[in-house]
Formats: C-alpha cells, sequence, structure tokens
C-alpha cells in the first residue's frame, strides 16, 4: 500500500479489524520509511449503496464525506485519530445494515447515524454537526438543542 505523505509502498500492517458482518477490514499501517500511519479499508465490492438526498437526487454513499463533517466538528476538541476511526466504522456498518437489501439510504439517516455515534463521544461535536447538518440559522435553534440534550443526559 503506498504512504499517501511519502509515496513509498513499504509498511507494515499494526491492526486489522472486520466489522460485525464480516463485509469489511480496516487496517491500521505504519510507513517503513517516513512512519506515517494511516488506514486502509478493504470491501466486498458490492452493489454500491445509494443515498437519497432532500431534493431527491441519488449519489453514492461515501463515507468520506461524512468523514469530512466529523473532523471539522471535532476539530480543536480532545477527540482521538482512534476515536474518530471507530466512530466512521460504526457509521459505515449502521448504514450498511439500514440500506439492507435495497441498498439506499436517505440522506436524513446517514445525518441521524452520525449524531448517534457522535454523542456519546462528545456533546460539543454532536451540537456542532447538528448546527450545520439540520441548519440551524438562529441562536434559538443552538438552545433548544442544547436543553434537549440537557433533558435527555
Amino acid at each position: 500500500m503506498r504512504c499517501p505523505r511519502c509515496g513509498n509502498d513499504d509498511d507494515k500492517v499494526q491492526e486489522s479489524r472486520t466489522n460485525k458482518d464480516g463485509t469489511s477490514i480496516t487496517r491500521r499501517r505504519k510507513c517503513l520509511s517516513c512512519g506515517h500511519r494511516f488506514t486502509s479499508y478493504e470491501r466486498i465490492e458490492e452493489k454500491p449503496i445509494i443515498v437519497i438526498k432532500k431534493d431527491g437526487r441519488h449519489q453514492p454513499f461515501d463515507i468520506s464525506k461524512v468523514e469530512r463533517g466529523i473532523r471539522q466538528c471535532t476539530e480543536k476538541l480532545n477527540i482521538t485519530q482512534n476515536e474518530i476511526e471507530e466512530i466512521l466504522h460504526n457509521i459505515e456498518d449502521s448504514i450498511y445494515e439500514i440500506a439492507g437489501t435495497k441498498n439506499t439510504v436517505t440522506s436524513r439517516e446517514v445525518g441521524e447515524e452520525t449524531l448517534k455515534q457522535l454523542y456519546p463521544v462528545s456533546p460539543v461535536a454532536y451540537v456542532r454537526f447538528a448546527s450545520v447538518y439540520r441548519a440551524f440559522d438562529d441562536l434559538d435553534q443552538f438552545i433548544d438543542e442544547i436543553e434537549r440534550l440537557a433533558r435527555k443526559g
């Protein structure tokens, strides 16, 4: 596997994890040239999961889009790379379960699953993600969400 930092293809697998239904493997790797740690994913190539957007458009499910959102909402919080990878792994597993044999999910299901996985790790990241995902446009929406979380917790 080619290192994303230096381009060398000599690496060592540090850890391998299979998802719960055995359809994908996540491997943590370390470049033997520069020491950079990175993750690779292997999965059975199946019919892709299609996300049905709010406006009716259809797009293939792309976990990297979810990852970008999670990285933004966890920025400057004390959340480790391993925690982020675990969140992504759990989201991906859940989305495959939700999609089932129909191979479709709604963008709402993806967003709600992301929120569900973020909350136990960081309520602050949860509110940050919710503010973008649910398109908060005034302070009252933030306050309502925080009050709802306070009642829940």
